[in-house]
């Protein structure tokens, strides 16, 4: 809780001008997100051309780009990650299933290093848009499923990060997963 509260306070003297509060978020976050990635990774050696780190800076480079970024929280935080790593991961599906890079051999071996509960073949561009569907339905569905997919927390970190009980982070879960599934697979 020190640590969330931490970041928080962090976040907000950023926001605030503070360009000395960036240097002392930055180090502490970067880590916990690092150590996360490289477990979801290593879940997955068949995934051998991302690494975390890569993956995180690129994650960062674009959140630290942007025209105007109002984070106020660890959860906010966390939600922006997840959602520019999910954006990242789209970006290089896209370009790999052009012809010049390889077409749907990368394709399906991404989709399937993800560990996706979704069918072989699925487009990780369709995947983006059932998200963004699923999102307009049911925000903390769309967080959920970025927060475990995307960033690879288990469900008690998820709970944790989105102040919720476990419980709810596993029906949610449930929800998701099915709703995915039926959407991709129609």
């Amino acid at each position: 809780m020190e640590d969330s509260a931490n970041v928080t306070l962090q976040l907000q003297r950023w926001r605030e001008g503070d360009a000395y509060a960036l240097d002392a978020l930055l180090p502490a976050v970067y880590g916990d997100l690092r150590l996360l990635a490289a477990k979801r990774l290593a879940d997955h050696p068949e995934q051998r051309t991302l690494q975390p780190t890569a993956l995180l800076n690129e994650m960062f480079l674009r959140l630290l780009g942007a025209e105007r970024i109002d984070i106020v929280d660890r959860e906010h935080l966390f939600r922006l990650a997840a959602r520019t790593m999910r954006q990242i991961l789209v970006d290089r599906a896209r370009r790999a299933a052009a012809d010049k890079h390889g077409g749907d051999w990368q394709r399906e071996d991404l989709t399937q290093a993800l560990g996706l509960p979704l069918p072989d073949h699925t487009d990780l561009g369709e995947l983006d848009q059932a998200i963004a569907q699923l999102e307009r339905l049911d925000e903390r569905l769309a967080r959920v499923v970025e927060l475990r997919y995307f960033v690879g927390l288990s469900v008690p970190e998820v709970a944790g990060v989105m102040n919720v009980d476990e419980r709810t982070v596993y029906r949610d879960w449930a929800l998701a997963r099915s709703w995915l599934r039926t959407r991709l697979d129609g």
